[in-house]
């Protein structure tokens, strides 16, 4: 077996500087929505907080946020969430010397050192393993050159692994659904247990909706991709439709809908969390308008997720990114890695949310047609 869940090799708080370390300083926030001068920010590592001279791990961290002590536990909160009087964390120090420690290599293969890493590196997260330590190697980045046969036989028996031990989050686009296989596949996977939660915009479920009412995608059949007399309207009239049913699943009700991604998500009772941008038109009843409020609803199913597929969605996939951490805190207590995959045919876009601070995204650079077909038939039998 390929695929092996990474272990946690925890800091050695034994160590000296852990010890003689201060307690972390505690300011309250001086109003609503604004933390106080030299506030602590959050990274996507886990990251451990001295109080009463015992170190305290944020439990669900994420990037760009604010810890609060509260409860004698850490929550961590964006600005907005700050309330006056709220106990903030403040030092710009990472390593200790201010009662908070950065741990960013608790997965490294080799156990945790006692002396403390920077928390600004860049993660290896690579399924290949080292160079062995050459300083001159061909193809170590992630291009169309770049060969996945390995990348995928992995996936494959993570998603096993995962169905029945985690929680699979899928950040899909559009182009998922306008060619009939890959739509096919993808309501496959979502009816056979790989899917424990959909993240999308309004064009992912306008698109999949339409393939099931009008058989086409953006006017045009979804398996010859030829245009339909006056299709534009296609999309239109199914968001009108939506609309007139006042929600998606009495829109699947009442037109008999049996097929696509959205009716196996109905169908199987698999949430989906379908935010709004400003260029949407319609858009369907069940869209968040609100972007916190689609961004709180992310976050409900990114808190629990520990394997991330974003696909054919560049900013959809760095908004997950960003929120979600690169570690979770399981029910039993055990802490294990969250993994991103990121799939797109441009490297633009797969290899962008290594530069956004999501360090352990990993790029599959191929068309995500392609890549949906072959993960359906490779974990569905027949």
């Amino acid at each position: 077996m390929r695929f092996k869940l990474k272990e946690y090799n925890p800091p050695c708080f034994d160590a000296p500087q852990f010890i003689n370390a201060p307690n972390a300083a505690l300011v309250p926030a001086p109003m609503d929505g604004v933390a106080p001068p030299e506030y602590h920010s959050t990274t996507i590592f886990p990251e451990y907080f001295k109080i009463d001279g015992q170190w305290l791990l944020a439990q669900e961290s994420r990037m760009d946020c604010i810890a609060v002590y509260e409860n004698s536990a850490i929550d961590v909160r964006e600005f907005r969430r700050l309330k006056k009087g709220d106990l903030v964390f403040t030092g710009r120090t990472e390593d200790g010397s201010q009662g908070i420690y950065v741990h960013p290599n608790g997965f490294d293969d080799a156990p945790a050192a006692d002396s403390v890493g920077s928390a600004g590196g860049v993660a290896n997260n690579s399924l290949r393993g080292s160079a062995g330590g050459e300083s001159f190697v061909f193809r170590q980045g992630r291009s169309r050159e770049t060969a996945f046969s390995m990348d995928y036989d992995y996936l494959y028996e993570q998603l096993r692994y995962e169905k029945e031990n985690g929680y699979i989050v899928w950040v899909a686009g559009p182009a998922c659904t306008f060619d009939a296989d890959s739509r096919n596949a993808f309501s496959r996977l979502c009816e056979h247990g790989y899917v424990h939660a959909l993240l999308a915009g309004n064009a992912l479920a306008v698109h999949d909706l339409e393939g099931a009412y009008r058989k086409t995608a953006l006017g045009q059949d979804l398996y010859t991709q030829a245009a339909y007399p006056n299709g534009h309207y296609n999309h239109l009239d199914t968001i009108n439709r939506v609309r007139q049913c006042g929600s998606i699943s009495a829109f699947i009700e009442q037109e008999g809908i049996r097929d696509g991604i959205i009716y196996q998500c109905v169908k199987q009772g698999i949430p989906y969390v379908l935010t709004g941008s400003i260029r949407d038109d319609g858009p369907l009843p069940d869209v968040f308008a609100d972007v916190y409020a689609g961004q709180q609803a992310m976050r409900e199913h990114l808190s629990k997720a520990t394997t991330l597929i974003g696909m054919a969605t560049a900013l959809h996939s760095i908004a997950a990114g960003n929120i979600a951490p690169s570690f979770r805190v399981m029910p039993n207590g055990v802490i294990r890695p969250v993994y991103f995959y990121v799939v797109d045919i441009s490297e633009f876009t797969a290899n962008k949310l290594s530069d956004r601070g999501s360090l352990l995204a990993k790029s599959i650079i191929t068309n995500v047609q392609d890549f949906i077909v072959h993960t359906s038939k490779n974990l569905i039998p027949g």
